[in-house]
């Protein structure tokens, strides 16, 4: 029980606060460094990276879309977009924590899931083409997965 009490606490310092924590929203000086971070980082790293950049831009589209700024939280949907994008062109066989970014990818997707049901008829097009984005590199992780 201790080595699972010791590991957890060990994975949790490990990530950003929002990662660790969904409900949290990133401020965007934490999503503009994670951004960096994931520019730089290897191509083996990339993918994880993204996939948190991805949860926590979600993140902030939920608490703009709540605060009423439509149009910001559209241009969260185009910077999630682009971000999916790039996982999916870094997408390989033998990045990191693969299993732990599909889920998180999972979850993300749900969470726009969410807010594409609360949000008004003339942004759910934004939300459908991010969902489906999203669930094509959702997809294409749950494969490389099972191919290890």
């Amino acid at each position: 029980m201790r080595f699972v009490l010791i590991l957890t606490v060990a994975t949790l310092t490990g990530m950003p606060a929002f990662a660790a924590n969904p409900g949290k929203v990133p401020d965007i000086q934490e999503l503009t460094a994670l951004a960096a971070k994931a520019e730089q980082a290897t191509p083996k790293e990339r993918c994880y990276l993204y996939a948190e950049l991805v949860s926590g831009m979600t993140e902030l589209a939920s608490q703009q879309m709540s605060a009423g700024d439509a149009s910001a939280a559209a241009a969260s949907l185009k910077s999630i977009q682009g971000y999916t994008a790039k996982m999916h062109g870094d997408l390989s066989n033998n990045s990191k924590k693969l299993k732990d970014a599909q889920i998180m990818m999972r979850r993300t997707a749900f969470r726009l899931k969410d807010l594409m049901m609360n949000s008004s008829l003339d942004d759910r097009p934004a939300f459908e083409k991010t969902l489906k984005q999203l669930d094509q590199v959702q997809s294409q992780m749950m494969l490389a997965v099972f191919q290890k």
